[in-house]
């Protein structure tokens, strides 16, 4: 098996892009195999490693089907609602809380 090229952070060639990298220019990488992979080194643990795709075979982001995007919606919606009051909070519920914040601290009476 051979080793990938391992670049220093910031200092990859042209034409190599990450995933996020890919995505922001509307690419996937479309069933490619990672080439290289670029690292960022940190202070008390190891580095921060990151894959790299060839731009020049990356395929268009495929387009949201309306069913894509209802079904994102509906989760999205279920996010946001408290399962104690059953209302829309308007946010995504933490899931420390489990509920919305007036229901987890109800104002003393």
């Amino acid at each position: 098996m051979a080793t990938l090229p391992v670049y220093s952070w910031r200092l990859a060639p042209d034409g190599l892009a990450t995933r996020r990298q890919l995505r922001a220019a509307g690419l996937r990488p479309g069933g490619q195999d990672v080439v290289a992979q670029v690292e960022r080194p940190r202070r008390r643990r190891g580095p921060l490693t990151a894959f790299l795709y060839r731009v020049d075979r990356a395929k268009p982001v495929r387009p949201m089907t309306p069913a894509k995007t209802a079904a994102l919606a509906r989760a999205n919606a279920a996010r946001r609602t408290c399962p104690a009051c059953r209302t829309d909070a308007g946010y995504v519920i933490p899931g420390s809380l489990g509920m919305c914040v007036p229901c987890a601290y109800p104002e003393p009476s």
